[in-house]
């Protein structure tokens, strides 16, 4: 980290001004959290993108900056006054590198309206850093037809191949094979490239191409997801879901409509979107995520979306949340409605074994406050609905929360799960449910009567 001091007392700051976030985990167990140069109240204090740690993912403080600054070869390309959206992975010890370049960071240089940007490379022997500018990986410009370079997510495949996804709201997102080796785009000798690669994702023009913040997962038994950002990112920006057999696609969504088919816009099922439960606050704009896989104790992995958000009455002021990532019986990825309470190995309030999550309907009726996504692009706010055991009688259970049952001659599947309630600060099961038919995700928390 560099010594220099920011001009703005950033003490208090916590996981307020973080933006586009990415998170990590040490060999130590501390996490580290990369964001945009950010700041609400004003003009950026600096630039360099910010870093938070935490023990915990639930309490952050302000480490300090990676660079110093924006590099010099990205200030002349873009002009740019900050960076933007880093992406931060470790490289497979399966790659022989330096011991000084065992972590990445891909950080965007543009500016607003504009699509001559860059990406960089940054790498460090550990996410606090030192981190040492290697150079631009992609470029573009406005003038030129193409992807917008910006929004990296770096991705190992399951065949050990290296790529980059890339691309923010001009001419949708793309991806390119990197040298696993360098970390820069295969057979470039280091040299940045203006693309495009392969086209993954886009939108037709009347919206303007607004689909960014891409980041491909995993999916359970093969094949990967591709999370993205629709809308505007001040009031109805929203995170979809698609997936295909590899990270360059094709994607589809459940309906089967493809991510590159402008007719069929929008694409993908609303997995997180603005809303608001009773007595809490109004959670806008969530989006540009990244998903956090670490190991559980006892074996398997869990996932955690690190996502911004906005205050709907104040949506100049942004923040870091996390949530737990559930999958379905039909390998699709769903968003607790309840923000992440920390790890119970942490002394967090999360229940985290999945053996003891729902086995059977017993217990699921009572009230609960609901959330439809059927519009992803507005504020909405829970509506409670009774459930009853009648209701419940044609729901077949899978295990570990899971549960599936048939509307209007089609699935819904849905992931039952223990939760922290944020507004009544008391534990209480949530759910979310995917309709196969239509696409529409539901979430729910279970409320006391």
């Amino acid at each position: 980290m560099t010594a220099t001091e920011p001009a703005v007392d950033t003490a208090a700051w916590a996981a307020r001004h973080a933006h586009d976030p990415t998170a990590v985990r040490d060999d130590d167990g501390t996490y580290w959290l990369f964001s945009t140069d950010a700041y609400a109240g004003g003009p950026l204090p600096r630039a360099g993108v910010q870093v938070r740690r935490s023990r915990d993912l639930v309490t952050w403080e302000l480490h300090g900056w990676a660079l110093d600054g924006v590099p010099a070869a990205a200030a002349a390309w873009t002009g740019a006054g900050g960076l933007w959206a880093p992406d931060v992975v470790r490289v497979p010890d399966a790659v022989a590198v330096p011991a000084d370049e065992r972590w990445r960071m891909y950080w965007s240089a543009s500016t607003f309206g504009s699509r001559t940007s860059a990406i960089g490379l940054a790498t460090a022997p550990h996410p606090a850093g030192p981190w040492r500018d290697r150079g631009l990986v992609v470029t573009s410009r406005h003038e030129t037809d193409g992807p917008n370079a910006i929004d990296a997510n770096a991705v190992v495949d399951a065949d050990g191949r290296h790529w980059l996804v890339y691309g923010s709201f001009f001419g949708g997102i793309h991806a390119l094979e990197l040298d696993p080796a360098t970390g820069f785009v295969r057979g470039t000798d280091g040299s940045p490239t203006a693309g495009p690669g392969v086209l993954v994702a886009r939108r037709p023009p009347h919206v303007d191409g607004a689909v960014e913040g891409a980041f491909v997962l995993p999916r359970p038994g093969g094949g990967y997801a591709l999370l993205t950002s629709y809308d505007s990112l001040f009031a109805s920006y929203h995170l979809r879901v698609a997936a295909g057999p590899a990270v360059t696609g094709p994607f589809r969504d459940v309906t089967g409509a493809l991510a590159t088919d402008v007719a069929a816009d929008p694409v993908g099922s609303t997995v997180l979107a603005g809303h608001r439960f009773p007595g809490g606050p109004g959670r806008l704009a969530p989006g540009h995520a990244s998903v956090l896989t670490e190991p559980r104790p006892g074996g398997g992995v869990r996932h955690l979306l690190v996502h911004h958000v906005r205050d709907a009455d104040d949506p100049e002021q942004h923040e870091v949340q996390v949530r737990r990532v559930v999958w379905t019986t039909g390998g699709w990825p769903l968003v607790s409605p309840q923000p992440w309470a920390g790890a119970p190995e942490l002394g967090g309030r999360e229940q985290d074994d999945e053996r003891s999550w729902p086995a059977s309907v017993d217990g699921l009726a009572g009230d609960w406050d609901v959330v439809p996504f059927d519009r992803g692009d507005v504020l909405t706010p829970a509506v409670r609905r009774t459930v009853t055991a009648d209701d419940l009688a044609g729901v077949t259970a899978h295990g570990a929360g899971r549960f599936t049952w048939t509307r209007d001659g089609h699935a819904v599947e849905a992931v039952v799960l223990p939760s922290w309630d944020e507004v009544r600060d008391r534990p209480a099961l949530s759910a979310a449910a995917l309709d196969t038919g239509t696409g529409v995700v539901t979430v729910a928390t279970r409320v006391p009567r």
